[in-house]
């Protein structure tokens, strides 16, 4: 039997030399990502952040960082994932489709100036890119992650992070890390010298 540890040693090789093909334009680009979640934030500005299957837990993920915190204590930051209300989901995809999910709840919920934040591996998941091309009818500001081919999000966002990979596993790695990053440089450019808000304490 192959030694199970040899499988593993490759699975962290593969993510190692994902993490190695990051260049310059990749850190450039999630440099001006960041700023554009701080530009609509210094705004009053809010960001919805929206997936399917793995990206949902990320938009999910990215959403608690913002409002909770990343590392440091800070007053909230307005960010809303979306897909998280079930009735709704369920109700609007049996009756008219689920292409337009997000699309919907961006209509109700969001305004111009507010931040559309897309999360798809492929950059081909219909639902992501309506609610993509909404967002920009609507007059929002558009971020996308996805992989290296970008797909049809390419031409809808504002910034777009392509993750230099093209197995799904890798690229929602990169994804991890990448978002990490930008809600950490975040929370250091718009809250340094800050104190918590009031009324919050530390988690023990």
């Amino acid at each position: 039997m192959t030694d199970p540890t040899d499988y593993f040693r490759s699975v962290f090789d593969r993510a190692a030399a994902t993490f190695s093909a990051v260049d310059h334009d990749y850190l450039v680009t999630v440099a001006a990502a960041a700023q554009l979640l701080l530009d609509a934030f210094a705004n009053g500005r809010r960001v919805f952040v929206f997936g399917n299957g793995g990206s949902a837990a990320d938009a999910q993920h990215i959403a608690a960082e913002l409002v909770g915190r990343f590392s440091e204590e800070r007053p909230a930051l307005p960010a809303i994932a979306l897909s998280t209300n079930n009735a709704f989901l369920t109700a609007w995809s049996n009756d008219k489709g689920y292409e337009d999910a997000f699309a919907r709840e961006l209509s109700a919920l969001a305004q111009a100036g507010d931040v559309a934040w897309a999360i798809s591996t492929s950059g081909n998941s219909p639902s992501v890119v309506r609610a993509l091309q909404f967002a920009r009818r609507a007059g929002l500001r558009t971020l996308g992650l996805t992989g290296e081919k970008g797909g049809e999000m390419r031409g809808y966002c504002d910034v777009l992070i392509a993750a230099p990979a093209t197995d799904t596993p890798r690229i929602q790695e990169m994804h991890v890390v990448t978002y990490h990053a930008i809600c950490a440089l975040v929370d250091e450019r718009r809250f340094a010298g800050r104190r918590p808000a009031a009324g919050f304490t530390e988690e023990t």
